[in-house]
């Protein structure tokens, strides 16, 4: 191995740990009013107060507190429900075939796809109009942008369902399920009571960081907050953009100690979720020394499989509807499909949203390949040494995804103003390139860790150089796994919405900037056209990554994907 391949992990743990220490600095000064380019040169409590007092800060904060900590709840025991129904059955491959898809949808298509769903004169309440409801016209429902965020919520647990699940799927293989499951059944437990007492605990543990990641995202997440949450006040994530982007710029030290505030609410969650996960311990000790046998009828587990796969398949009729939106002429409610059809709105937006295709497609593709070279080398250096990292290279991996984004990505923006780096194209794609390593790499690590080193060797045997034994046997026989990781990697990029508002200052447009930025507008047309090429890209990835494969093994029936 070159020598110069070993410098692989030690990089990659710097794009994980310096973007994101560089970027809480630097928004920690300007939220205690010390920031000499905008004028504070003395420290101050003064952004903090500003904060505090703003008009309707306590709704924003229990709003975004509320959502941050019930989303990720209701998505863990969907999930578990999921896995408890299919545990150690044909369905779990199946669940299998669509985590991918699912995972691939980027949040804020997803959101619109669910806000067309759901609105008062969204397709729901148009199956039942006017035959059951008696409405001839939308309804006075305040169900997307309500006051609690439920329709948010729903967003979430939509989107984080898949991501959850992922991490179990990943993690199951460890717990050998199968004589899990046949111990179980001979102390007569049902397969729900089953997987609850002899998988759930030793799966939650592994998918610990997981949960911490999604309780992260959601308690300051932006885009799904502007498209489904409320609007008077916003959540505390659209609050500090909103101060962010004020011509004034004195605000931006008010965003800042917003920012702040951010990530100790975010800390905050995460103490009360490891106090519940001790409440929890507690009473499922007691219901497990009670020896209940139930869990195990047929009504159950339909009604646990019905619940678990609605936000699935809320996501799979409103990607559906965006496509029917955009190709809408004349759509009057209550009618259930239009009555007219046009290409009005694709030929509207042109050439613009092809530009804005492309420029989704660059801004994704080239920080997707740099990851993928570090991931490589990474677990090349891995395959060397025969030295993992354990659990502290795990902690390092999920750092970019455990600090709230708006936080440190406010600090970056701040440095990028100093140094002059803002708006362009290439501080776009490094800040993706944070967020794109993690996914990567926990999609690519455990393939790549099963790979057979007994070729290596005998291709070893016989002469062949190092990079020929990558290049020409581990690389062409993982070609698989690595296109699925590229294509996480580009699905990733393309949902990134935080990182390309501010970094790029907004001079960088991309799909999902354009998508978020239209979901505030009445133009529905418009709005689905941007949603639908936002979506449509990943799942192209996702086509890639699944087709070459196949291609390249018609005629290999050992390497064909089943």
């Amino acid at each position: 191995m070159p020598t110069w391949l070993r410098l692989a992990p030690g990089l990659t743990i710097a794009l994980l740990i310096v973007p994101v220490a560089a970027g809480l600095m630097a928004a920690l000064l300007p939220a205690f009013g010390y920031f000499p380019p905008l004028g504070g040169t003395r420290f101050s409590l003064q952004p903090l107060t500003d904060v505090l007092s703003a008009p309707g800060i306590g709704r924003s904060l229990f709003v975004a507190a509320f959502v941050g900590f019930v989303s990720p709840l209701i998505a863990l025991a969907l999930t578990f429900v999921l896995l408890a129904c299919v545990w150690d059955t044909k369905g779990l491959h199946a669940v299998r075939r669509l985590v991918a898809p699912l995972l691939s949808v980027p949040h804020a298509a997803a959101a619109v796809g669910l806000a067309f769903l759901i609105a008062p004169s969204g397709f729901l309440f148009r199956l039942i109009s006017p035959d059951l409801s008696g409405w001839e016209r939308p309804p006075d429902f305040l169900i997307v942008n309500d006051l609690w965020g439920l329709s948010m919520m729903a967003g979430l647990v939509a989107k984080e369902m898949p991501f959850l699940l992922l991490m179990a799927l990943a993690a199951l293989p460890t717990l050998d399920g199968s004589r899990r499951r046949m111990v179980m059944s001979s102390m007569g437990y049902g397969r729900g009571t089953g997987f609850f007492i002899a998988v759930a605990p030793q799966l939650y543990r592994l998918i610990r960081l997981p949960v911490f990641a999604v309780i992260a995202y959601a308690s300051s997440v932006a885009d799904v907050a502007i498209v489904l949450g409320p609007t008077t006040p916003a959540p505390l994530s659209v609050r500090i953009l909103e101060w962010a982007s004020d011509p004034e710029l004195a605000t931006r030290f008010t965003a800042a100690a917003g920012a702040l505030i951010q990530v100790v609410l975010t800390l905050m969650l995460l103490g009360v979720w490891i106090l519940g996960e001790k409440a929890v311990r507690f009473f499922w000790l007691r219901f497990i020394a009670s020896g209940i046998r139930s869990g195990g009828g047929k009504l159950p587990r339909v009604i646990g499989l019905t619940l678990s796969l609605l936000p699935m398949l809320a996501i799979a009729f409103g990607l559906a509807l965006l496509i029917i939106w955009s190709f809408a002429g004349r759509w009057r409610f209550p009618d259930i499909l239009p009555a007219s059809w046009s290409l009005r709105a694709w030929e509207q937006l042109g050439g613009g949203a092809m530009e804005l295709a492309g420029t989704s497609l660059v801004v994704a593709v080239v920080p997707t390949i740099i990851a993928g070279l570090l991931i490589i080398g990474c677990l090349e250096v891995e395959h060397a040494t025969g030295k993992t990292g354990g659990s502290r290279s795990l902690l390092i991996l999920y750092v970019p995804l455990l600090v709230p984004q708006l936080t440190f990505l406010f600090g970056l923006q701040f440095l990028s103003i100093v140094f002059h780096v803002d708006g362009m194209i290439t501080s776009v794609m490094f800040a993706h390139l944070v967020f794109i390593l993690p996914y990567m790499f926990l999609s690519l690590a455990d393939p790549y860790r099963r790979f057979d080193g007994r070729m290596l060797e005998v291709a070893a045997g016989l002469g062949m150089g190092y990079w020929r034994r990558l290049l020409q046997i581990r690389l062409p026989m993982m070609i698989g796994p690595i296109l699925t990781a590229l294509a996480i990697g580009i699905a990733v990029s393309i949902g990134q919405y935080l990182p390309t508002l501010l970094i790029g200052a907004g001079r960088v447009p991309t799909l999902t900037t354009e998508a978020v930025a239209l979901s505030a507008g009445g133009d529905r047309r418009a709005l689905a056209v941007a949603a639908s090429l936002q979506a449509l890209l990943p799942f192209a990835a996702f086509w890639v990554a699944l087709a070459v494969p196949t291609f390249l093994a018609r005629k290999r029936r050992g390497m064909q994907i089943r």
